[in-house]
């Protein structure tokens, strides 16, 4: 039993209020314009995806439905991750597919490849044949392409105000954002590569776009838009205290450099055959790798806080106590810590669920007593083996 009336239990009520933490998400708002836009670029999106496949389809068939498969199978892990670091005061999946959705369809098909042609063709005139082809991606992919994955952040503000608060909340719908268009993209590489090849092993050309992109994917669209997007948020600053506008643009900057960087390879390791190749995996994905653990790491602390005041009232009353909090609340390092407690990988990681899905209980009801967060709070002393 929670303990009512208490300054834990005010600053549980608050941080659900900032929070916005079980709040339902809805797509359909008619009367929302963001509702239209994202209709019309998601739509328009379809539209020209379906207008750059369809001329081939007939001949390449096997490269685009290869394609599809492959990276849908390949989707699965990505998923399962991001579904373990949409934890804290967590997104409802409605919302997170409302982003893959967007990154997938509209920032693809209606603003970037279109963008990206464009481009192209400004350096083409500015920098000439081959200037252009040396840095002409990486100078239009990382201002198109992240821009049009940040105007899906921008749209699900608007369509989820309450939600949408934290650089953490950028953090984890960016990368589902990113995650979309990087499916995408990739299928229509694998597309384009069998093309290439006048249909020629339209399977085998799909597997190695898969090896190819599979692997590269690691340090790519969903990496960058979760940088992008975090800085996108800590710039508008949504929830008290956390606006901080020159973290928020190194962040965006750096999720731009680092796509520059990869576009650029070429002219960046000045065309030596083996920094070209192999400069990207050896140098710019362990540097993007640190970024985005930085980035995260100060993205999670509002959350980390909230999370921590939303338990607080449990820790009064005895159903969790201080190195659950820290675990379910904390980083990697307390995780590790609690798993060294218990003397159990897994009955540490049922115990850390089972506070989880307490915390997601009380914040659906708002703070208020009901026989769901009963039952969570119920079976989490069971797991502990006790009474508070």
């Amino acid at each position: 039993m929670t303990v009512i009336g208490t300054p834990a239990k005010s600053a549980q009520l608050e941080s659900i209020r900032e929070s916005g933490w079980g709040t339902p998400f809805r797509l359909f708002q008619p009367h929302n314009p963001a509702f239209w836009v994202y209709l019309i670029g998601v739509g328009a999106g379809s539209l020209g995806m379906v207008r750059y496949f369809a001329p081939g389809f007939g001949a390449y068939r096997v490269a685009v439905t290869s394609g599809i498969v492959f990276f849908g199978i390949y989707l699965i892990p990505w998923l399962l991750f991001l579904r373990h670091q949409n934890r804290y005061t967590a997104q409802p999946a409605g919302l997170l597919a409302t982003g893959f959705a967007w990154g997938a369809f509209a920032a693809t098909f209606w603003i970037a490849l279109p963008a990206n042609t464009a481009l192209l063709e400004i350096w083409q005139k500015l920098l000439g044949p081959t200037g252009a082809t040396t840095w002409g991606a990486g100078l239009s992919a990382p201002i198109d392409e992240e821009w049009s994955k940040g105007l899906g952040l921008i749209l699900l503000i608007a369509l989820a105000p309450r939600l949408v608060r934290s650089a953490y909340d950028g953090f984890i719908i960016g990368a589902f954002i990113g995650l979309g268009f990087q499916v995408a993209e990739d299928v229509l590489y694998a597309y384009n590569n069998a093309t290439s090849s006048y249909g020629v092993g339209q399977l085998e050309s799909s597997l190695f776009i898969l090896a190819l992109r599979g692997f590269a994917g690691i340090t790519s669209h969903a990496l960058f838009s979760a940088v992008f997007c975090a800085g996108v948020m800590w710039v508008l600053g949504r929830s008290p205290g956390e606006r901080h506008v020159a973290r928020g643009l190194a962040a965006c900057l750096a999720a731009m450099g680092l796509h520059f960087a990869w576009d650029a390879a070429g002219g960046l390791f000045g065309g030596v055959p083996f920094l070209t190749e192999f400069g990207p995996y050896l140098l710019l994905m362990p540097l993007a790798i640190v970024v985005l653990l930085v980035v995260r790491r100060l993205a999670s602390r509002t959350e980390r806080a909230w999370m921590r005041e939303l338990l607080a009232p449990e820790v009064e009353s005895g159903v969790v106590d201080p190195p659950l909090l820290d675990a379910v609340s904390g980083l990697h390092k307390d995780r590790r810590h609690f798993r060294k407690l218990v003397h159990s990988r897994s009955r540490a990681r049922h115990l850390i669920e089972s506070a989880g899905d307490l915390a997601q209980e009380i914040a659906r009801a708002g703070g208020q007593e009901t026989g769901r967060v009963v039952h969570a709070r119920e079976e989490l002393l069971r797991l502990r083996g006790g009474t508070p």
